[in-house]
């Protein structure tokens, strides 16, 4: 039988989600704890790959088992294995045919960033952060540049194992909340890196290194070395990814803020 499960996870201190040799991601510590509830190995199969450093609020896998459980097992009897900063929020068995990765329709990111003179301390690891003013305005209309299908070949990590780049980008809004920059990013899949290229451009744009006209050439040339460097992990989130209707994902919600960081807005 196939079981789906949504997570969610503090991903400051892993090595991402991803297996490695040397232990330490978030995979590793999944599989261990679900193994244990089946009583045989188990491997699982996710709606994408996070970084080292980032983090999820509703992350989607599917593993198969023989084994016999109650739903509540794969969600309270899981959580009771895992370590604190790793949830299993919820649990269901499916088709056959469901695939975390294949069936995922569109997916959503976002990058909170603290733009303050400076550096957050109680929020380390949950924000980037940027000390010089950003014009919002500016980097409204270098984002509406990157709507729609693109070759993103210039936000795209040399390591980008995707056999095409590219995608289509549905939605790149940036909103303000005191001192916190919020980024919301929608696509059909996203390339390795892509969403921080993206965010460190923009950024680019908003303190006023380039015309938002320079995002556009950026997409025109394809080439990775004119664009900003690639920003900080610790402000990103996998927020949500869709599925079709048959499958019975519950719609996910992007959570309050509140819920992720402890303290937002202005320090007067």
């Amino acid at each position: 039988m196939r079981i789906a499960l949504i997570l969610e996870y503090d991903g400051s201190t892993y090595c991402g989600w991803q297996s490695q040799l040397s232990g330490g991601s978030v995979q590793d510590a999944v599989e261990a704890a679900l193994s244990k509830i089946a009583c045989n190995d188990i491997r699982v199969v996710t709606a994408g790959r996070t970084d080292s450093g980032v983090h999820a609020t509703y992350q989607v896998l599917h593993f198969d088992t023989q084994a016999q459980r109650p739903m509540n097992a794969w969600v309270r009897g899981v959580n009771a294995l895992l370590p604190t900063s790793i949830a299993v929020r919820w649990a269901s068995q499916t088709s056959d045919d469901f695939h975390a990765r294949y069936c995922a329709t569109e997916r959503c990111y976002l990058y909170l960033l603290s733009n303050h003179a400076v550096r957050p301390g109680l929020c380390h690891g949950k924000v980037g952060w940027f000390h010089q003013p950003l014009d919002l305005e500016r980097m409204r209309v270098a984002a509406h540049m990157l709507l729609g299908e693109h070759d993103f070949s210039a936000f795209r990590a040399a390591e980008c194992q995707a056999k095409s780049p590219v995608r289509n980008l549905t939605k790149l809004e940036i909103t303000r909340q005191g001192d916190l920059v919020i980024f919301e990013l929608r696509a059909n899949a996203f390339l390795h890196h892509m969403v921080r290229n993206i965010v460190g451009c923009l950024i680019y744009v908003g303190k006023g290194k380039y015309p938002p006209q320079w995002i556009k050439e950026l997409l025109a040339g394809r080439e990775r070395r004119q664009a900003a460097p690639t920003f900080s992990a610790a402000g990103l989130y996998l927020a949500g990814v869709t599925y079709d209707a048959k499958w019975k994902f519950p719609a996910f919600v992007e959570p309050p803020l509140a819920l992720l960081l402890p303290r937002i807005g202005e320090i007067a």
